[in-house]
């Protein structure tokens, strides 16, 4: 099997630009993309179970694996909801569907994004994961418009090895997330 473009592309130069840019003292400190995973909140199936199933449709078309559907933990009378109910579906990515996927989003769907002004760089939770909020799904190019019934937004978490924010900022920029310029 072929490598996927955008692993080729950190391996070959990502890898050696981040070790002078940061002065590493060896190889594994170098931070890297560990996994991506990928949340559809779905409080509407509380009352419209297909919902789940055209929402696990989609997620399966845009990522090529099967979400696993994620399952009230406990019950809040409030929002109405029981404990294991079904409330959204999620996938987690790694290695090569991984580097399949970063890749399509940064060349394809990100600037499919309506007034597109660049990724606001404060999205980082202080251990160096990065953390995307889409606001439907329509930016991706596998999902047939006149076969969904509703925009969804999504949350998609970029986890990396990197210990502090601005070694994974770097890590994302070189790697080509359109970040805004300060």
């Amino acid at each position: 099997m072929n490598q996927p473009r955008l692993k080729e592309f950190y391996q070959k130069n990502v890898t050696g630009e981040l070790f002078k840019q940061f002065n590493f003292k060896n190889v594994h400190q170098i931070p890297r993309v560990a996994k991506i995973v990928i949340n559809i909140g779905l409080s509407e199936a509380k009352e419209n179970i297909k919902v789940l199933d055209t929402a696990t449709e989609e997620l399966t078309q845009i990522t090529g694996q099967k979400p696993l559907v994620t399952r009230a933990k406990q019950s809040v009378s409030n929002f109405k909801i029981r404990q294991g109910m079904p409330i959204g579906v999620k996938v987690t990515l790694r290695n090569a569907i991984m580097y399949e996927f970063l890749d399509r989003l940064i060349n394809a769907s990100i600037p499919r994004i309506r007034d597109f002004r660049g990724i606001e760089p404060n999205c980082f939770d202080g251990r160096g994961n990065f953390n995307l909020g889409l606001t439907e799904q329509y930016i991706f190019p596998e999902i047939n418009v006149e076969k969904s019934d509703k925009a969804r937004g999504m949350n998609i978490t970029i986890v990396t090895t990197a210990k502090k924010d601005e070694h994974a900022r770097a890590l994302l920029e070189a790697l080509g997330m359109p970040f805004k310029k300060r």
